[in-house]
Order: structure tokens, then C-alpha cells, then sequence
């Protein structure tokens, strides 16, 4: 096994147990590309089992902090089965969820999905990667009713020096299906769809949307950035006579107008716009449009640190403009799941855009990702969707 030694005081992170070394913390050793090295502190005591990831600044991702514990096979089935149980536990809709997230399973760099008869498997890290294979024989083992999709394609993967990866890794067929949540039926399709095929991690919001429109009778509902309708149908199943649908992509918009008719909901109570977002909360704004319910859940505007301060302008740019068309006693449910947004800068965000809007807003719940997308007490990065439900004054 080859050892990786750290600089002094830089094994602090991994006695905290948190996963990630960066490359400025290695004093020595190297390694292949996804190979397990011993790493030990710059007085040689043993601290982790880690992947080795040459190309990438994250440059250790820990397997184990156990000493005894050997990587292989076994290791990655266990893994995979502890995932599974404790959503089981939770009593969690195994039809459509995600059974392994990343870090906060204890598997760096891995996402399995499951949508209805296919699961879909994402190697984000060069140590997922080189036990790809083994992953897909466990998996097949644990479930073997699924056929296994690869969507390897995010842009991690170069961060990691790894080409992007789609296709089939385990049976073939259609890659469209239907699932089934809060009720509703719904269609992914997991090789064209965002994500892994869809957005699994808003499943929980969803249903409190649904219930807020139920019980304060919104009737005239937006939503930004709707992508195949989600937030538009609970909407709908909560009672809205109105639901106004805004994303730039012609195909997802066709998806959401087929989910309306799918669930049997009447179509002249939706209107879909393919139109940029910030365009038509303007257009709507000068129009003197007013709402029941505005939801803004944009795609990641950070994808780096870098990126934080341009994102930040974005956010508070269509926060503004949503105010200024909610009335006293309108709500709206705004999210941000750029990871690089903390929830307390998100949460200054949104309070600065309520001030140049004129506006005052109460929270009324913080959300984030689902049940089945945990979060690691000790890997606070994990908690990149952070979510506002806040009530016009």
C-alpha cells in the first residue's frame, strides 16, 4: 500500500473526519489515478484509507478513518447496503430517490439514483472510478430487478481529470420512465435529463408546496425556472386556478405541458413561456402582474468560489424583481443550490433584495435537499441546496 505523508498540522481535517485533503496539505507520496493510499500525519500515525487523485486540488478523498478496515470488494457492497437501509429505515419511496449521496454515505464522489426500474450511477472522483466496476456488480446484486445507467458527464469529472461517461453499464431499453411522487406521475429521462433525470433533491419542498397552496387558496401561482413542471404540478394539486410556467428550454416546457395532461389536470389552467427568466419577471413587473406564489429555483449560479460574487448579484437580481411582484400576504419559496452560497449569505441575499424592492418578508421555514440526500455532520459542503419560504408583509 502506498503511503501518502501529510505536512505538519495539516491532519486536522481528517481527525475532525472530514474526507477531502487538498493538495497543499501533501508533503509526500503520490499515487495512480483512483488508487487507495494509507495516509498518515508528518509523524507517521495512521489517519485515513484514501482514493488518490493526481490531477485534481482535492487530492484525497477518504474511504475509512478505521485502521483495520481493508478496501475492496466487500467494502463497497457494505457501503452501498448500509445507503440503502437507512432510507428504508426512514420509510422513504424506494421508486424514485437517491440511494447514495456522495461524502454523506460515506462514498466520495458516488450518487446513486433510482427511477423506478433503472438506477442511475454517477463516478464524480477518480477513487469512484476505478471501483466503477465493482459498484455495478454490488448494485446488480443488492437490486437485481434495475438495469444501471452511467451519467458521468458533470463537470466535476474534468476537475478530476476524468473524461465525461454516459451510456449503459448494466441491461438496455428505453431510458425514459415514469415515477411516481407526492402522488403524481411523472417522466424522466435519465440519459437527456438534468442531473441524474431529474431534480429528486426538491421532492420534500414540493410537497410543502402543494400543501401551502392548499391551505392560503393561492390561485395565481409563478414559477421561474420550471424546468418539467414540478413545482408547477404541486401547484396544481394544491388548488391554483393559475399557474404560470418560465424556463428557456422548449423541450422540458412540451414535458411539463405532457405532465399536466398526465395527471389529469385541466391545461387552460397553466400558460408556459419559453423565455428567459429575468426578461419576464421584468416584462411582468412593468405589466404590474401581481401573484399568490412565486417560486425561483434557478440552476447552480456558482460552480466555483470564484464565481460566488457574480452569482450573488444573479440571485438578488430575480429575488428583487419577484417582490415586486408578490402583494402583502403573497409568498415566495426561493432557492439557491450553488454550494459556494452559504444559507447565511443566501439569507442576506434575499434581505437585500427585499430592501431595493421596497419590500418586508417574513421566513417562514427553511428547507433543503430531501431525506434522502443526508447530511454529514462532519461535511458541512454538503449542504448545497438551501432553500426560503418567505410571506410578503
Amino acid at each position: 500500500m502506498k503511503v501518502i505523508r501529510l505536512h505538519p498540522g495539516k491532519d486536522r481535517s481528517l481527525l475532525r473526519r472530514h474526507p477531502w485533503v487538498f493538495a497543499s496539505s501533501i508533503a509526500k507520496g503520490g499515487a495512480d489515478s483512483g488508487e487507495t493510499v494509507r495516509v498518515e500525519s508528518s509523524d507517521g500515525q495512521f489517519l485515513a484509507w484514501a482514493a488518490y487523485s493526481p490531477a485534481s486540488q482535492i487530492r484525497l478523498r477518504a474511504w475509512s478513518f478505521d485502521a483495520n478496515e481493508r478496501i475492496d470488494a466487500g467494502f463497497f457492497a457494505s457501503r452501498l447496503r448500509a445507503a440503502i437501509a437507512r432510507r428504508q429505515a426512514l420509510g422513504i419511496d424506494l421508486g424514485a430517490c437517491r440511494l447514495v449521496h456522495g461524502e454523506s454515505d460515506s462514498l466520495p464522489g458516488c450518487i446513486v439514483d433510482r427511477y423506478d426500474d433503472i438506477v442511475v450511477l454517477q463516478a464524480g472522483s477518480a477513487g469512484i472510478e476505478r471501483w466503477k466496476s465493482v459498484l455495478v456488480a454490488a448494485l446488480h446484486e443488492l437490486m437485481p430487478e434495475v438495469r444501471i445507467y452511467e451519467r458521468s458527464d458533470a463537470a466535476l469529472r474534468e476537475r478530476e481529470g476524468l473524461a465525461a461517461s454516459t451510456g449503459w453499464l448494466l441491461g438496455d431499453g428505453p431510458t425514459q420512465v415514469e415515477i411516481r411522487e407526492n402522488g403524481l406521475r411523472l417522466k424522466v429521462d435519465v440519459a437527456t435529463g438534468h442531473k441524474t433525470g431529474f431534480y429528486l433533491d426538491q421532492r420534500d419542498a414540493r410537497a410543502r408546496f402543494t400543501e401551502l397552496v392548499r391551505a392560503q387558496a393561492a390561485q395565481r401561482v409563478l414559477n421561474c425556472f420550471s424546468y418539467t413542471g414540478g413545482f408547477s404540478l404541486a401547484a396544481l394539486a394544491g388548488g391554483a386556478e393559475q399557474v404560470v410556467s418560465v424556463d428557456s428550454s422548449a423541450p422540458a416546457l412540451a414535458l411539463a405541458a405532457e405532465h399536466v395532461a398526465l395527471n389529469g389536470f385541466n391545461a387552460a389552467r397553466t400558460t408556459f413561456l419559453d423565455a428567459d427568466v429575468n426578461a419576464t419577471l421584468r416584462r411582468l413587473r412593468d405589466e404590474g402582474a401581481q401573484f399568490d406564489a412565486i417560486v425561483l429555483d434557478p440552476p447552480k449560479f456558482a460552480a466555483t468560489p470564484q464565481q460566488v460574487e457574480r452569482a450573488s448579484r444573479a440571485y438578488k437580481d430575480i429575488n428583487r424583481l419577484a417582490f415586486h411582484l408578490l402583494p402583502p400576504g403573497g409568498w415566495l419559496f426561493t432557492f439557491s443550490c450553488s454550494g459556494g452560497v452559504s444559507a447565511e449569505l443566501f439569507q442576506k441575499i434575499v434581505a437585500g433584495a427585499a430592501l431595493d424592492a421596497g419590500a418586508d418578508a417574513q421566513i417562514v421555514a427553511r428547507t433543503g435537499a430531501g431525506l434522502d440526500h443526508p447530511l454529514s455532520l462532519h461535511f458541512p459542503e454538503g449542504e448545497y441546496l438551501k432553500g426560503l419560504l418567505l410571506r410578503r408583509c
